[in-house]
């Protein structure tokens, strides 16, 4: 074997370590997610809309917190890979309090089949965007155009309580970060290609995981609202 092709044989299993770490944070991420939500709707429903009743602006406070994680776990070259995975879990388990509600809300057939259809359209397009070779770039840029317009449209309908809208847009919101999905496995994709042997890989697989594990829980919580119709229990 000559060099050349040793090189390309030790770029390509770099390069699918990289992967492998970044997408097995990301499912340790939703499964601990998972296992905080189910305790928080079961084994301490009570304790946690006590709480949720008794401090009406925690429910805020814990978003507020959830935002500066988002920019912590963000790539930074200089950050150590256990900080970086410590950021990682703790955003993980706050979603799964947030994510319990679901739980208490919903009919658990709907959960179930929403995780499922998220779960496979992630791993279809996760793979399309990690192994086509067309850029994604500038679809993945409208994609968080549209992105923006969805936020002013929630946010507009959480005064309106529309119902309707919130069913209707849920199905945009799909399309959305199913896109999304897709450009962020090439974009951590390439960002490892170019970068890979001058950065820590590991935190770079930890911030791919993050963005990666809100596209996902974006599509299931658009699917929750797609297959129960928009209806609550």
């Amino acid at each position: 074997m000559n060099n050349s092709n040793q090189g390309y044989v030790t770029s390509q299993n770099g390069l699918n370590s990289f992967l492998t770490k970044m997408y097995g944070f990301m499912a340790g991420a939703v499964a601990f997610s998972a296992v905080i939500a189910y305790l928080c709707a079961t084994t301490f429903q009570m304790q946690v809309l006590s709480f949720f009743g008794q401090h009406r602006f925690a429910f805020f406070a814990l978003f507020a917190v959830q935002l500066a994680m988002v920019f912590g776990v963000s790539f930074k070259p200089g950050r150590s890979a256990a900080s970086s995975i410590t950021l990682l879990f703790a955003f993980a388990g706050i979603e799964g309090l947030f994510l319990s509600t679901i739980l208490m809300v919903y009919d658990i057939s709907h959960v179930t089949m929403a995780f499922v259809a998220a779960a496979a359209d992630f791993v279809v397009l996760a793979i399309f965007g990690a192994t086509t070779k067309k850029d994604l770039s500038g679809i993945g840029s409208q994609a968080l155009a549209a992105l923006i317009a969805l936020l002013i449209v929630t946010v507009i309908n959480i005064f309106l309580q529309s119902p309707m809208i919130s069913y209707v847009f849920s199905f945009i919101g799909v399309i959305i970060f199913t896109i999304l999905t897709a450009w962020d496995s090439q974009n951590f994709k390439n960002m490892y290609l170019q970068f890979g042997d001058q950065v820590n890989s590991t935190s770079l697989a930890v911030s791919g995981a993050l963005q990666l594990y809100l596209d996902f829980i974006n599509i299931f919580i658009q699917l929750v609202t797609i297959f129960s119709g928009g209806n609550r229990n």
